[in-house]
């Protein structure tokens, strides 16, 4: 879909984002202030000094590219609808984990084309780790020395013999998300903090992530990239169509699931979910 990530481009978007991170685990490593957006969600000097970096990096490396940050997201839809392509950054995704110091916080860039994540880059400076995808390229996994591992998503075990791994968020549960998975065969849970876990669903470690629960596009965009790289989908909960961006004035993305391998037992699930909904 897209040539316009080339492979020195590429390489140069991933150092800047490991140079953003270590601006991050400077403040992390330290005592640090926090303090509450108009949102009620935390906010944190880091937050701030990723987005800065990341935004300088990509205004240097892709001057005509225009960006969205989640610390500059009041951007106007009649000037966002216009945008074919664009940058969609969330500098500090996970700032609840990271006030926990647990590690389980990411630096997430995602290339936007026509609505859709066409290149992510996910990394979490903590675990020393980072996730790339690219559409018609394929997805890997980077950890601390340096090589990249390609990933893929892995196919649905027989329940029978081997559990689903199912992923729910550490810090934002739901009831929605519990009555999903009362209706699924055997499986078990792996709790997880921001946009780690769809790349666990990417790298097939899990099978899936049902987010049945308020999110926006930039919480996700980068790590969507990474997965359908991968093989998997990110679908609507409601449509079971592909997630997009940029389709209205709202950034919030509607309720989801992240899987490695459509199932009619998991959208069977959805489905009661659904009903208890309306």
């Amino acid at each position: 879909m897209t040539d316009f990530v080339t492979n020195d481009l590429r390489a140069r978007l991933i150092d800047g984002v490991h140079a953003a991170g270590r601006r991050v685990l400077a403040v992390y490593e330290r005592d640090f202030a926090v303090e509450t957006k108009d949102d009620q969600s935390p906010l944190t000097e880091a937050d701030m000094a990723s987005h800065h970096a990341l935004v300088e990096l990509l205004e240097a490396a892709t001057p005509e590219v225009p960006i969205l940050s989640e610390e500059s997201g009041d951007i106007p839809y009649a000037t966002r609808q216009t945008w074919q392509r664009y940058w969609l950054i969330d500098p500090l995704d996970g700032t609840k984990e990271f006030i926990k110091k647990n590690g389980e916080f990411t630096l997430n860039v995602a290339l936007i084309e026509d609505g859709v994540p066409v290149f992510g880059i996910v990394h979490a400076p903590v675990l020393g780790t980072t996730w790339v995808g690219q559409h018609g390229q394929g997805a890997w996994k980077q950890g601390t020395a340096g090589s990249a591992e390609p990933i893929t998503v892995r196919a649905l075990p027989n329940p029978e013999q081997e559990a689903w791994k199912i992923v729910g968020s550490r810090s934002h549960g739901s009831a929605e998300f519990e009555a999903f998975c009362a209706e699924l065969p055997a499986h078990e849970r792996v709790s997880m903090g921001s946009s780690l876990k769809l790349c666990l669903v990417a790298e097939g470690a899990a099978d899936l992530y049902p987010r049945l629960a308020p999110t926006s596009e930039w919480d996700t965009a980068a790590a969507q990239a990474v997965v359908t790289a991968a093989g998997g989908d990110v679908l609507n909960a409601h449509t079971l169509e592909p997630l997009r961006c940029n389709q209205q004035d709202s950034v919030l993305n509607p309720f989801f699931i992240v899987s490695g391998q459509r199932d009619e037992r998991w959208e069977n699930a959805l489905r009661f979910q659904r009903k208890l909904e309306a």
